[in-house]
């Protein structure tokens, strides 16, 4: 049901319609019997309208001016009034916001967000052919399990993640650290536990197989190569140390 009097009708059409309800009666008529307003009832009139637009019923508008109390009082009530209504609606906006937010958080992340996150690294056509390779196995179904919910700050997690593990290979390498060293192969088991916790179960064998590819793919060992001269050599060999070290892999 919408309110009454209209919001469009006029100051005129609204004292007729208090004065027809009891709300607003004039205090004064002329000797015609046209309604003649004082200052006092141009005031009540006002109270009327800043109850109505608050919301207030016209009963309730009633109970409040029949109330009694001074203009003061009436302008603290509708003071407080408005600002109750204020942190309501300041409420709504909060829930509104937190909403959208939530909706954009669970937004599955495009290829154009990809491709601004790893930049050259990301690359649609890979993405089939990884899927043409190991789209039957266990890993790949787990993996797009997981990752089919990832967002665009999951996905810029995942790559500083990756960013750190490839800075700490790039600071042994350039000190001279052997890639079987302690130092190397503990980086090395950092990089499977990202793989591991991140897209699917990596034993250190498995690792080891994906570092294979680091060296015999010219497309990954440019991406290392890329980073710094001889890092694919250095994690393939670091990866394959933490195996051998764990007992996943024999030595060759």
């Amino acid at each position: 049901m919408g309110k009454w009097p209209p919001a469009s009708t006029s100051r005129s059409d609204r004292c007729t319609t208090y004065d027809a309800i009891g709300l607003l009666q004039p205090s004064e008529r002329s000797y015609a019997g046209y309604r003649l307003y004082t200052g006092d009832d141009l005031q009540r009139l006002q109270h009327i309208v800043v109850y109505r637009r608050l919301g207030f019923s016209l009963e309730e508008v009633a109970e409040l001016l029949d109330g009694g109390g001074d203009v003061v009082a009436h302008l603290q009530r509708q003071r407080e009034a408005v600002l109750t209504k204020v942190a309501d609606l300041q409420g709504m906006v909060a829930a509104i916001d937190t909403a959208m937010e939530a909706q954009m958080d669970n937004k599955p992340v495009s290829d154009a967000e990809m491709r601004e996150i790893f930049g050259n690294g990301f690359d649609e056509e890979y993405a089939v052919e990884a899927e043409q390779r190991w789209g039957d196995t266990d890993a790949w179904a787990q993996s797009s399990k997981r990752t089919k919910g990832y967002n665009k700050a999951d996905w810029e997690a995942i790559k500083a993640e990756a960013d750190e593990i490839n800075a700490r290979y790039v600071a042994l390498l350039s000190v001279g650290e052997p890639a079987t060293s302690e130092a190397a192969m503990d980086v090395a088991e950092a990089a499977r536990l990202q793989i591991d916790q991140r897209f699917y179960t990596c034993s250190r064998e498995m690792h080891a197989g994906i570092a294979q590819m680091y060296v015999s793919d010219p497309r990954f060992t440019k991406t290392y190569e890329d980073i710094a001269p001889g890092l694919a050599q250095f994690v393939h060999d670091a990866v394959h140390a933490n195996a051998q070290r764990a007992g996943g892999l024999s030595a060759s």
